[in-house]
């Protein structure tokens, strides 16, 4: 019975992982899975040797309070692929600790492939050369990411974003609006300050500091939503709330019925800036670190972007709001300049339109998993 070694860190990673998993199940049943990740692949099937999602860190500075860990959890993971013998390593996301898995894997033997791979295109060719020199096939799902790994040597094949997949732009809100009570004369903004402690540490007050100004300005027309990740709890933000004495709905999950039923996001940077994308929805995107971080990413990243939106444009189509712009008088400022303008809107509704369309095709989690049984040299066992 064939082993497929599966590794991931942050929540993310571990959802993606855990959703190739089930495809890989679905093409071979007799197949067998070991590695790290968190609760979404323990409940796919995997034996986990380490669960390290509670560590999910943010930057340079905040990430060397856990390494000394992360090499024990290293050298463990060496032994199980010794021990195991794994047909193929599937590296998702938590980058700097997978490129070390990677040599790892070509030390013992072992194929890999990597899915959402180290962002060369952010931070620097090196890190495509380092991956291509250990032998790590690139399941790409941005076509930037892919001409970068091509150029550096790395067999890659371009999968597309499983956002596709995932989200779905059609989705039927009628249940969701009458359960919230949301009127279609009301204006609904949705707030998406993050799903780690640390960005709702940075970035909930300024956001809740820019709603607040909106309010003022709306005179009680607009709704504010906040669809809380399964990573936070509500306590964490009810206090805050309070405190700013807003009229907030805090809603478990459903972010993406939050997405479609708004009129604009304001949201952490990162895959929620896609999600809201797909739906076309208007957004205002802030990113705010430790500043040590930041300076430091100042000096090694190589794009002018952070929005996932604006970097695949290749401009900014909708504004990012970075350190010390993230201010709610400067968020509120943004918002309203978008809110205040049918025309506005509709420009970047368009110009997301075209972000959606250079993320390839729906079917990446399949075709990520057929590059796995490939790479692993593993039958189709539906076929």
């Amino acid at each position: 019975m064939e082993k497929i070694m599966v590794v991931a860190g942050e929540a993310s990673g571990d959802m993606h992982a855990a959703r190739v998993i089930e495809e890989l199940k679905k093409l071979n049943p007799e197949l067998e899975f070991i590695g790290m990740g968190g609760q979404r692949m323990a409940e796919a099937g995997v034996e986990l040797v380490y669960d390290p999602t509670k560590l999910s860190t943010i930057g340079f500075v905040e990430a060397v309070k856990h390494l000394r860990l992360m090499y024990r959890i290293l050298d463990k993971l060496e032994q199980v692929m010794k021990e195991e013998e794994p047909a193929v390593i599937l590296l998702v996301d938590y980058s700097g600790f997978n490129m070390k898995v990677a040599k790892v894997a070509q030390r013992c033997g072992i194929p890999a492939v990597n899915y959402f791979a180290p962002s060369a295109w952010v931070w620097g060719q090196w890190r495509a050369k380092k991956m291509a020199k250990r032998d790590v096939t690139i399941a790409s799902v941005f076509p930037m990411e892919e001409e970068v790994y091509r150029q550096a040597g790395a067999e890659v094949e371009f999968v597309g974003h499983p956002i596709l997949d995932i989200v779905n732009p059609d989705l039927d809100t009628t249940e969701f609006r009458r359960k919230y009570n949301l009127s279609s004369e009301q204006t609904i903004v949705g707030l998406l300050p993050g799903s780690r402690q640390q960005e709702i540490e940075q970035l909930l007050e300024p956001m809740l500091e820019a709603a607040y100004q909106l309010e003022e300005d709306y005179q009680g027309e607009l709704k504010f939503l906040l669809p809380v990740a399964d990573t936070i709890t509500n306590s964490d933000l009810e206090a805050e709330i309070k405190r700013h004495d807003l009229d907030v709905e805090l809603i478990t999950g459903q972010s993406y019925q939050v997405m479609k039923v708004a009129a604009l996001v304001l949201t952490a940077s990162g895959t929620a800036t896609l999600e809201a994308a797909c739906f076309k929805t208007p957004l205002v995107i802030i990113y705010k670190t430790s500043l040590i971080t930041y300076l430091l990413g100042k000096l090694l990243v190589k794009i002018p972007y952070v929005g996932l939106p604006n970097v695949i444009a290749e401009e900014e189509i909708v504004p990012e709001l970075l350190q010390g712009a993230v201010t709610g008088e400067k968020i509120a400022d943004q918002a309203l300049k978008i809110l205040n303008s049918n025309s506005k809107q509709e420009e970047i509704k368009e110009q997301l339109d075209e972000v959606v369309e250079r993320l390839g095709a729906e079917g990446a989690i399949k075709r990520v998993a057929n590059l796995v049984l490939a790479t692993g040299g593993i039958s189709n066992g539906t076929s």
